[in-house]
């Protein structure tokens, strides 16, 4: 029996004679700009009147020039832009009774009773409140003789949809607030940048970053550089911590360490709620050790600089989903926020978000810092246990040998953030008991012996190194089984991490299909997916893909930017991917695209034509740059010079053309810092699920033989809102092997939201929307997938 069409598209929604509003309120945060963008240009395509409204809650209380309605050009060109151009500030007046009777006359007078606010828990707060007193505030309106009853009678509900801008990442029931990654970028690229002064000089460095409440920052930026010791308001260190810290230090310099890192959140207290300060832990150090100690103090270059690509397809998604919210909204809707979980949008209650965020600071205050741990969520509660568990070793001494061997291994074409999962697998391995084998340029080093114990301090520094510090190779073991099976058996390896692409995965089918032929395979296996093209099936994400998103992002701006003060130019880019359309489909939406063409939706020369009729019309305005992303292999015919070439004739008179191939740059560089944390958390867990199997299998003084069940062999996987394991057996038919990439693909649900942005019409599946959830939901046992 057919299953009933359940999907659900917005063109049943309209905003026909309804009028949005967009603020920003309280501090600014990186890619507050691109929700304001997509708030503006989703509210103009379903037909509402769009109003910017300026300097926050101010500029509603002042009203006049500060309410201007806004236009599908108004908000081109500011995607890239950090801060808020429509500005923010901090409105006392908004606080009391009278400034919100102000804003609310200003609302009325211009018809808006649609309220989109993007800031932190103050501001949406204010939003309810304001929402609250609504009906009432328009009563004495009435009174005063500034409305009539019509009035009261046609604005009699206002309704209020918030995003959270804050790169503290402080609010609860979001796994990522905007603005939270780009201000991981600033701290990495400046711990980056300040490792090498520090390893040339033998320096200890103590660095302060934001997070006066709330230790996210701090604790991540610890995890993605490899951190010697970070301090984080959360985790108050107990009584004489002065003196484990400095024996950690003098230990890693006897190691061979060249330097330390100290990392600080600014609120960083002690188990009394005493104040640590950067300059406390500076002269600590200087006394107790001697070593030439230096503070920097990150301030406010947290906040600047350009949003990564992350923040603006968060961002462009949440202003969407929160013009929809607004659009299905009734009287009796409570406010709620656009939140990210695992990678879907949903829908939460305000205030229930408003107030878990309020419990936590509560729980800090009365020293219940475990269960403010535990509010904070199981993302924050995840990254804080595994960066316990790889910068703290313990004495061999103290950990019990498990006597079992696991190899470690890249395979495919390297991807950025390989060696930080390397680094989490061997440290979480060697922690475990285990005895760790690298083996060097994949299965192709594998067979021919290329294997080597791996100790702790080997992978130090790893996590910000690009490529593959292994080396990894494409090449499969289905012609080399005997002899992998000989390395296996030589060096008694009980279980395998393959970290990798499509290679990895077609390896492991293989290595599979010969357990009837060779018992040494009959041992756990683990694949964690790292490509920078995200097309292996199992994973919503891959390890690689984000800074590869990040560099075609950084490009398409510079490109772009080339052409500002020239004629009208239209720009066209190819990306890799091999047959996955990720790539140019989502950087697309990140930078702005006009169009993106991917093999997995077909396209003709009629759709080709559409377009330079497209770009033609709105280089006839005041657009004056386009950009068009091409797959590598979207179609074999319609080439990146042919697509190059077409445009060129076409738009002759109206726009010229230019071309680029991105090519290996989209694989080069340091890994983006979640890149770093998704592969060093994904790569710890990986570790625990090969030393449990290991334990389940071991009878008789082996693992081999026992260990020859399907699920035994498995591929660790980002699905949805989950981390979940999937024998590989079982993902065969949900694979195209011909084209290298997954059947079905979530991300193909965005390419809707890139077209909308760009103007054109197109249908959006909304069945995913619409369910106002709850905060205090249980949620998946691993939705710890935010990096």
């Amino acid at each position: 029996m057919a299953q009933p069409d359940t999907k659900r598209f917005f063109e049943n929604l309209t905003g026909a004679g309804k009028s949005i509003a967009v603020l920003t309120s309280g501090g600014d945060a990186q890619g507050m700009n691109a929700a304001v963008r997509a708030v503006v240009r989703m509210g103009i395509y379903v037909g509402a009147k769009v109003y910017f409204i300026h300097e926050g809650y101010q500029g509603m209380v002042d009203g006049g020039d500060n309410i201007e309605e806004a236009s599908w050009e108004s908000v081109s060109s500011m995607l890239q832009v950090g801060g808020t151009v429509i500005g923010s500030a901090r409105c006392k007046e908004f606080r009391t009774h009278e400034g919100r009777l102000k804003a609310a006359h200003h609302l009325v007078q211009r018809g808006i009773t649609n309220l989109c606010v993007i800031g932190g828990d103050g501001s949406l707060t204010g939003a309810n409140l304001f929402r609250e007193e609504w009906s009432g505030l328009l009563g004495e309106l009435v009174q005063q003789g500034l409305i009539d009853e019509d009035a009261v009678q046609k604005y009699s509900a206002l309704h209020i949809v918030g995003m959270v801008g804050s790169i503290d990442n402080d609010f609860c029931g979001t796994d990522m607030t905007i603005g939270t990654d780009s201000a991981l970028h600033r701290i990495i690229e400046v711990v980056d940048a300040i490792m090498t002064t520090a390893q040339s000089h033998q320096r200890t460095f103590v660095l302060e970053v934001m997070g006066r409440h709330c230790g996210y920052l701090a604790l991540v930026s610890a995890l993605a550089c490899g951190a010697d010791w970070v301090l984080i308001p959360e985790m108050p260190p107990a009584d004489g911590w002065e003196d484990k810290m400095c024996q950690k230090l003098s230990a890693n310099r006897a190691g061979m360490k060249r330097l330390n890192i100290i990392i600080v959140a600014e609120g960083a207290i002690d188990c009394n709620n005493k104040p640590i300060t950067t300059d406390h832990v500076k002269n600590l150090v200087v006394r107790c050790l001697g070593f030439d100690t230096r503070v920097t103090i990150l301030g406010h270059v947290q906040r600047g600089g350009t949003p990564s690509a992350f923040d603006r397809i968060l961002a462009s998604r949440m202003g969407v989903e929160a013009v929809l919210a607004l659009l299905e909204t009734t009287a009796n809707t409570p406010a709620c926020v656009v939140s990210l979980c695992g990678n879907q949008s949903v829908r939460l209650p305000l205030m229930e978000c408003v107030q878990m965020t309020q419990e936590v600071q509560k729980a800090m205050d009365e020293k219940k810092f475990e269960e403010a741990v535990k509010l904070r969520g199981r993302s924050f509660e995840n990254n804080l246990r595994t960066y316990k568990l790889l910068a703290h070793r313990e004495l061999e001494s103290e950990i019990s040998q498990s006597n079992f061997n696991v190899a470690v291994l890249n395979v495919g074409a390297p991807a950025a953030g390989m060696n930080a999962a390397v680094r989490s697998a061997v440290r979480v391995g060697i922690s475990e008991g285990h005895k760790m084998f690298a083996v060097n340029d994949g299965f192709e080093g594998f067979y021919k012996g290329q294997i080597k114990e791996i100790k702790w301090a080997d992978v130090g520094g790893w996590t910000g190194q690009g490529g593959s510090l292994l080396g990894t190779k494409r090449t499969l073991p289905a012609k080399h089984l005997e002899k992998l099976a000989e390395q296996m058996r030589i060096n008694n390896i009980n279980a395998l991490l393959v970290i990798g692409g499509f290679e990895a995965y077609l390896g492991l089918l293989e290595l599979l299909s010969a357990r009837g032929k060779y018992d040494e395979f009959c041992v756990p296996m683990v694949m964690v997916p790292a490509t920078v093209s995200n097309n292996v099936t199992g994973s919503d994400l891959s390890i690689g893909a984000d800074t590869a998103l990040n560099a075609i992002t950084d490009t398409c701006d510079r490109i772009k930017q080339s052409a500002s003060g020239t004629k009208r130019r239209v720009f066209i880019i190819e990306t890799m991917g091999g047959y996955c359309g990720y790539l140019a489909s989502v950087g697309g939406l990140a930078a702005g695209a006009d169009a993106a063409y991917i093999y997995e939706e077909p396209f003709d020369i009629k759709d080709l034509q559409s377009n330079v009729e497209h770009l033609t019309e709105k280089m006839k305005t005041s657009i004056q740059r386009g950009l068009i992303l091409r797959n590598e292999n979207s179609n074999e015919n319609y080439t990146t010079d042919f697509i190059y070439q077409l445009y060129s004739e076409e738009g002759r008179g109206v726009f010229d053309c230019r071309k680029n191939v991105l090519g290996h740059m989209q694989q080069g560089g340091a890994p983006s810092p979640f890149d770093r944390n998704f592969g060093t958390k994904i790569s710890a867990k990986a570790m625990q699920w090969l030393s449990k199997k290991l334990k389940e299998t071991f009878r008789q003084g082996r693992v081999s033989l026992f260990a020859n069940t399907e699920d035994s062999c498995c591929l660790l996987g980002m699905r949805r809102r989950a981390l979940v394991f999937q024998p590989v057996v079982q993902l065969r038919d949900e694979t195209d092997f011909v084209h290298r990439i997954p059947k079905e693909q979530w991300w193909l649900k965005l390419r809707p939201l890139m077209k909308i942005l760009a103007k054109y019409k197109t249908s959006y599946d909304v069945s995913d929307s619409g369910q106002l959830e709850h905060v205090v939901r249980i949620r998946p046992k691993d939705s710890d997938v935010s990096a």
